[in-house]
This record gives C-alpha cells, structure tokens and sequence, in this order.
C-alpha cells in the first residue's frame, strides 16, 4: 500500500490547486526580487542625498542581505518546527510593517537598522516557499514548477526598475520607492491566510487526522481516483529546542544528513548568487561611473532584468529534458563568462548593453534550476533548514558583497579582474556538484538522497 506523500507526489497538475499554490508562493519571491533589486537603485541615490562615501554605499545592500541570511535561518527553521504555513504569511507581514518605516528614515543609521530589520522578513520568503510549493508539486511536473518559481525574480526585478525610473523625478524618490512595496505585500499576506498546511509535512510529524484531511481533499479537487494510503508512525520527539538553539539544532542536522550534500549546496549558493548580487547591486553605479545619466543606468539595469524572464523560460524548458545537473553545470560558468566580458567592453555601449543582456539571461537560467535541484536534496523534515542555510550562506556572503565590491574590489583589482576571480569559484563549485551530487529529476522527494547511503553520492 502506498504512502500519503506517495499519493501527493502523483497526483494530476490542476491550476486551481497546486497552481493557486504556486501562484501566492510565486508573489511572495516576487517582492523578494523586488527588494534585492531596489538596493541597486537606492545605492546611488543614498549616496547623494546623505553624501556618503563607497564604502558607506555598500552597507545599503549589506544591512538588506544580511538580515535575509538571519531571516533565511530564522523562518527555515520556523517552517521545519511549526509549519510552512506559518512561516508563509508571517515573512511578508513583518517585511512590509518595516517597509513602510524605512520610508520615512530621518537619517542613514535609522534606515540601515530597518532594512536589516525588513530583510529578516523577507529573507524567510525563499526556503519557506520552495519547501511549500514543492511540497503539493506532482513529481512529474516538480522540476518544472519549481524552476518556474524563479519567473517571478524577474518580474519583480523588472517591476522595480520601472517603477524606480518613474518615481526618479519625485521630490525624496527613494522613499516612495519603498513604500510602494506595502500595500501589494499586506494584501498577499491576507492571500496567504487560506493556503493549507503541507500535507507532506503534516504527514512526516505525525499529525495523520490533518494529514488525511488535506490529503483526501487534494485527491477530490483533482479529480483522481481516491485509493487506499497509509501515513507512516514517527517518533515525535519531545523537547525539542527552541529560539536560537533550534535553529543551530537544525544546521546541525542538515550537516549530519549529507556533509557532501550540504557541502554542495552551499557552495553553489554562495558562488552563484555572489556573482548575481554583485551584478545587481552595483551595476546602476557602474554605468553611472561610465558616464550614463541616472535614466540610462537605471534603464540598462531594468534590461539586463527584464532579459532574465527568457532565462526562466529556458530553465523550465530544460530542467526536465536535461536535468538540473546540466542546467547548473553549463549555464552557472557561461554566465560569470559574460560577466567578464561585460567588464572587457564596457567603453563600447552597444555591445556592453548586449552582454548585460546576455548576462541577465544565463544567471536567470541557473538560479531557478539551482533553487530546485537543492529544495529537492533535503528530506521533508529538513528541506525549508536545508534550502534555508544555504540561502544565508549566500546571503552573509553576498550580503558584504557590495561593501567589500565597492571599497576594495572594483577600486583595486579593477572590472575585468574581480569578476574574473568570481568566474573562476563557480566553475569550481560547479565540478564539485558534477562529481559529488545525485541527479534529482523525475525521483520522489524524500528518497533521493540518504545519509550513507551510496545513492546519496552517485552521478545520476
């Protein structure tokens, strides 16, 4: 007889099931895209509202990402212990409330601390809505969907250059640039309130009457055939930390499950996303630097977003005829490449503005695919710690990314070397994955990787 989570992962696609799941999870990363965007597009203009210096510019996206890093341990670890649908509505209620305050900052200190504060909200979004998501995705269709996850980045990132370029010639623009995020953010935390606990997670914690009724009323919405299922017995063990300690509790676990696992994961987040946020956060200041005015450097970065939505197509498109492997292995290097080469013709606009673009599409091909593959190597009961840890991994790294790019990188090693520095950690960690790490496409969660287990290191 087969298990409940059995029953879920086979279960047809319905766009007014899984796919309204999809669909509030999907917005939600869609302000997260909105938010890390926004940092690109405020550096400058911080910078010249409280004449600040480069470095001082750089703390604008390093207090932002490192409150995502805390609030990617803090919520992942939330999701684990209490639920995903917790954890789900709370990330955006927080995100927004210190949002609006940020708005109306006296001071550069003041505004640092909230968006540190707001990070620690919206940091959570990820790990809690791949877990989520992934959780109600048919196996089949899991690659795709999750991969698809990632075509909100760039409508958010798209949707925050628009709007910063418009609102560029309001008296204390920055501040409605930030406040515009609010109300949209309330009303998707008041979405969220009716989404479902994850059946799969009501079913690994040993909670089988909430398991079966969400379960069977999946089955039903679905239209499939209803059958006989068993919801497996688990030790629920009591005493379980809490606060800080169940947070270092659960990296604890997630090191014990697969150290090569979690090795993996970690530096594929860490390098990836280095060289994305590098991109992100300062490309308005380097074409600014350039000489384009403030239209034409938002404008340039608002296109290498925009291209990222062809990048996403690209991934759902090959994430399950390919494999997440090869997505990862061929696009994450091909990107930092042409990161390199941006930097080689920056004096030549033209074709800067075509590597950008080409950028914008390779790095949206690999990120979408990278979120997958790892939300998959993790066990029900790790997989929003798992997915989480690596995100704050990327996040603290990146996250003094933009000081450290601003003060020593760019002024010292120049363009074309800091990049290609970057360049060369991806192709590292991409051949690390290629020898260390299963293939995850078309196999049930939950039985894809096992600690000790030669499956857990085989190429696939």
């Amino acid at each position: 007889m087969r298990t409940g989570d059995q029953v879920v992962q086979d279960l047809p696609w319905k766009w007014g099931v899984q796919g309204k799941i999809f669909i509030i999870g999907g917005l939600g990363y869609m302000f997260d895209a909105w938010d890390v965007a926004l940092n690109g597009f405020l550096t400058p203009l911080l910078g010249t509202e409280f004449a600040l210096s480069i470095g001082q510019r750089g703390l604008v996206g390093t207090a932002n990402l490192v409150g995502m890093a805390v609030g990617a341990i803090a919520w992942g670890t939330v999701a684990d212990r209490v639920g995903r649908k917790r954890a789900f509505g709370l990330t955006l209620l927080i995100f927004a409330l210190f949002s609006a305050l940020g708005a109306l900052s006296p001071n550069w200190e003041v505004f640092l601390l909230l968006r540190f504060i707001a990070g620690i909200g919206l940091g959570g979004c990820i790990p809690v809505d791949y877990a989520l998501v992934s959780e109600f995705c048919p196996r089949k269709q899991r690659g795709r969907v999750l991969s698809a996850m990632d075509g909100w980045w760039p409508i958010g990132a798209t949707l925050c250059g628009v709007a910063s370029t418009l609102l560029l010639p309001l008296p204390g623009n920055w501040r409605w640039m930030l406040a515009l995020m609010i109300l949209p953010a309330v009303l998707l935390f008041w979405l969220r309130r009716g989404v479902p606990e994850s059946p799969i997670y009501l079913a690994r914690t040993g909670q089988e009457e909430r398991a079966r009724a969400v379960i069977d009323d999946l089955v039903a919405r679905t239209g499939a055939a209803p059958e006989a299922y068993v919801i497996p017995s688990v030790d629920r063990t009591p005493g379980r930390r809490r606060g800080v300690g169940a947070a270092l509790e659960q990296l604890r676990l997630v090191w014990r499950f697969n150290p090569v696992i979690t090795g993996v994961a970690w530096t594929l987040f860490v390098t990836v996303m280095l060289v994305y946020y590098a991109a992100l956060n300062w490309m308005p200041s380097i074409l600014r630097a350039q000489g384009m005015g403030d239209y034409a450097a938002f404008a340039g970065t608002t296109v290498m977003n925009a291209v990222g939505v062809l990048g996403v197509a690209a991934a759902v498109l090959l994430v399950e005829v390919v494999g997440r492997k090869w997505v990862i292995a061929v696009a994450g290097p091909a990107a930092a490449l042409v990161l390199v080469l941006f930097a080689l013709v920056l004096d030549v606009p033209a074709a800067a503005l075509a590597a950008l673009a080409a950028f914008g599409l390779l790095s949206l091909t690999v990120i979408p695919v990278m979120y997958a593959y790892v939300s998959e190597l993790y066990p029900t009961e790790l997989r929003a710690s798992g997915f989480g840890w690596a995100s704050s991994a990327s996040r603290t790294v990146t996250g003094f990314a933009p000081l450290l790019f601003g003060s020593v990188l760019w002024p010292v090693l120049g363009l074309p070397l800091t990049f290609t520095v970057l360049a060369v950690a991806v192709c590292a960690a991409v051949a690390w994955m290629a020898v260390a790490a299963p293939e995850t496409r078309g196999r049930e969660l939950d039985r894809i990787t096992g600690p000790g287990s030669d499956e857990s290191l085989a190429v696939r």
